[in-house]
Formats: structure tokens, C-alpha cells, sequence
């Protein structure tokens, strides 16, 4: 009767422990579920209005069905979600649409471009806002919606 009470709670606490390493471990990725709204981006010697006249790019990440998805102020993209811990890549192929872009090309353009060379991200301990990062540099700046 020892034996199996001792079994009982070796293989309790094995399935506990898997448990918790677990939750820790996608604990970053599950922080990126929802949408974010773009409010800084890098690079052009254009202001941020002057990108994105109209409407701020956002970007949604569904971690469950690993997908990625959003829209870069003109058109919608969606795609797969690759992430490990805080490390993330958006150089697989994409779907994108292909609306005729009166305002942002340039815009549009700078966006997709710069979500290519990200290689990790950032949440700020409030959870309300994500930094994309290339090297050590913050690329982008998201806040949450």
C-alpha cells in the first residue's frame, strides 16, 4: 500500500513539474495573443503620419493556431507564426491582398520590409506594448489594442 501511495505522488509530482516548465516556457509567446497597433517604425527619413496618413498598420497573433495576421495600412496579410521564447521570424512567405493604395505606399511598403528583418521581440511588463528588435535595435513599436 506504501509502495503505491509513494508511486502516486512521484508521478504526481513529475506531471506537475512538466506542467509548470511548460506555462513558463510559452509564457512570453501567449503574451503576444491579440492586436497591436503600430506607433514608431525605423528607417525612412519620413515623420510616422506622414507613412501612415490614414490608418496605423496593426499586426494580430493567434499563438493557439500559430498564426500571424494584420494589416499594413492598406492591405490585410496573414501568414504562419513562428516564434521560440522571444525569438520570431516573418521571413516565410506571406498572403497578402492587393488593394490599390491611394496614400502609404511608401508606407506599406516600409512596413512589410521592416517586419522581414525582425529576429525577436519584447513585451513591456504591462503587457501594453511590443517591440520588435533587429540585432539590438528596436525596429518597431506596437501597442496593444
Amino acid at each position: 500500500m506504501m509502495k503505491k501511495i509513494s508511486i502516486l505522488i512521484f508521478l504526481s509530482l513529475i506531471l506537475l513539474s512538466c506542467n509548470i516548465f511548460k506555462c513558463k516556457k510559452s509564457d512570453a509567446v501567449s503574451k503576444l495573443d491579440g492586436t497591436w497597433e503600430l506607433n514608431y517604425i525605423t528607417g525612412p527619413g519620413i515623420t510616422f503620419e506622414g507613412l501612415y496618413p490614414n490608418k496605423k498598420p496593426t499586426i494580430n497573433f493567434n499563438t493557439k493556431e500559430k498564426q500571424v495576421s494584420g494589416n499594413n495600412s492598406c492591405n490585410s496579410y496573414t501568414g504562419k507564426l513562428v516564434v521560440n521564447g522571444n525569438k520570431i521570424d516573418f521571413t516565410q512567405p506571406m498572403a497578402v491582398t492587393k488593394m490599390m493604395c491611394m496614400d502609404g505606399l511608401q508606407g506599406e511598403q516600409t512596413y512589410m520590409n521592416t517586419l522581414k528583418k525582425i529576429a525577436s521581440f519584447d513585451i513591456a511588463d504591462d503587457g501594453k506594448t511590443l517591440n520588435f528588435i533587429s540585432g539590438d535595435i528596436a525596429m518597431m513599436r506596437f501597442t496593444k489594442k
